[in-house]
């Protein structure tokens, strides 16, 4: 929380600029917020920059962001790359919601679905969700079952594993990622875990995709 007021203080002339950029170059306001299930299932209120045009799921409902989705605007394309939209969310960490490095928090409108399709998906819950974590630096938001999938491996494996020089090395990498370094060349250097070294978290989450799909895919 120290650290996170820290960053959020030295952020908040960047988080100024982008939000006055947002309100140049789309209509509607340049924060936005939506309800996420944290530690132990309970929702909060998670703070984003704007990417999105206004009103974008009045017609779809909610719906996951498709990599060449039409509802994003051209900065808000940037600002996903970048990451730049979640700066927000320190304000969260600050308040107890959300913890600098944990799984990502998802929509209450999906956790049903995502935990009938993946018996252990509820595991993702005994810790805080985070800002950045070893899922979010290796693989891209989610789009389907298949990508919760492999994220659901790493999260489980980050839980399995927790410990401070972890949480170090993951910051690590999302700073080196900002300063235009990828994730992939970062794990790499910091011996951060891969999917194939948490493919045993893996074990045991198959199911039939296709099946359940048809009636919960939330994409």
């Amino acid at each position: 929380m120290v650290l996170a007021a820290i960053l959020l203080l030295l952020a908040a002339p960047l988080i100024l600029v982008i939000m006055a950029i947002v309100r140049l170059t789309s209509r509607g306001p340049a924060l936005y917020s939506q309800v996420r299930v944290g530690l132990n299932g309970r929702r909060f209120v998670i703070y984003k920059i704007r990417t999105m045009k206004p009103d974008s799921e009045r017609l779809t409902g909610p719906r996951w962001a498709a990599p060449d989705d039409p509802r994003i605007t051209r900065f808000g394309r940037f600002l996903r790359r970048s990451h730049l939209d979640e700066l927000p969310q320190l304000w969260n960490i600050l308040i107890g919601d959300m913890s600098l490095v944990g799984p990502r928090p998802e929509r209450p409108e999906f956790v049903q679905s995502l935990e009938l399709a993946f018996p252990r998906y509820r595991e993702r819950l005994s810790v805080r969700p985070g800002l950045t974590g070893l899922a979010q630096a290796q693989l891209p938001p989610d789009t389907d079952f298949g990508e919760v999938r492999l994220k659901l491996a790493l999260d489980l494996y980050y839980i399995k594993h927790v410990n401070l020089w972890f949480d170090l090395r993951l910051l690590a990498c999302t700073a080196m990622f900002l300063t235009g370094i990828p994730f992939a060349l970062s794990c790499r250097l910091l011996r951060v875990p891969n999917l194939e070294t948490a493919g045993e978290s893996l074990r045991g989450q198959a199911v039939e995709f296709e099946t359940l799909q048809v009636q919960a895919d939330p994409a």
